[in-house]
């Protein structure tokens, strides 16, 4: 059975809907930040960069979200999670969340964890205060660009759109002034709606 490491709150969100939306056997691992689990031994040997998520695979360990999803996505077929018998649209799934993990989540990123580019307090003040700005650039560029509607890839429903509703869950608590993107604030109401997503909010945020 596949185990997926994951914290409330974090990008593990969109791995664990994804998983529930493909009908997969699972089992969720906590692991509690405030306690720095992630850096304990025991989960180091799980996955050595501390983060989450990880997946557990019977042929081993995948990290980082946009590989989680493809995983999924091409693990079960049946659930049509991503256009996996088109080369060309799969790349471009890949491509937006490359997006989503490389740019927008590290964007976000410099509001709470500047600690990771300097130790210089006044730097890190900088960045938190940069944040507002270089989200709303981000999300401004998927409203006007990327999102080709309803859904991020056109008429399918794809992990695009699980990976991009988790990080729009933090918008309001980065600044962003959501009046400005209202094709992304009514795409997060409706992948909100989803019955398999609004069950994995409430598993992880579950005391």
């Amino acid at each position: 059975m596949l185990q997926l490491y994951y914290t409330p709150h974090t990008c593990a969100l969109a791995s664990h809907a994804a998983l529930a939306m493909a009908g997969a056997e699972f089992e969720l691992v906590r692991i509690d930040f405030a306690k720095n689990e992630q850096r304990s031994d025991r989960y180091l040997r799980i996955n050595a960069k501390g983060r989450v998520p990880s997946l557990v695979t019977p042929r081993g360990i995948l990290s980082e979200t946009p590989a989680i999803l493809a995983f999924v996505a091409q693990s079960y077929p049946s659930a049509k999670l991503a256009p996996i018998d088109d080369v060309f649209a799969f790349a471009q799934v890949q491509s937006f969340n490359s997006y989503l993990c490389s740019t927008v989540h590290v964007a976000h990123a410099h509001r709470m964890r500047g600690y990771r580019w300097t130790d210089d307090p006044a730097a890190i003040e900088a960045m938190k205060k940069k944040v507002p700005q270089s989200v709303s650039e981000c999300f401004s560029l998927i409203e006007s660009e990327m999102l080709q509607g309803p859904w991020v890839m056109g008429a399918s429903f794809t992990i695009c759109d699980l990976y991009l509703f988790t990080l729009a869950q933090w918008l309001e608590a980065d600044g962003v002034k959501t009046e400005a993107i209202p094709k992304v604030i009514d795409h997060r109401q409706r992948v909100a709606a989803i019955p398999a997503v609004a069950r994995a909010i409430a598993i992880e945020t579950a005391p």
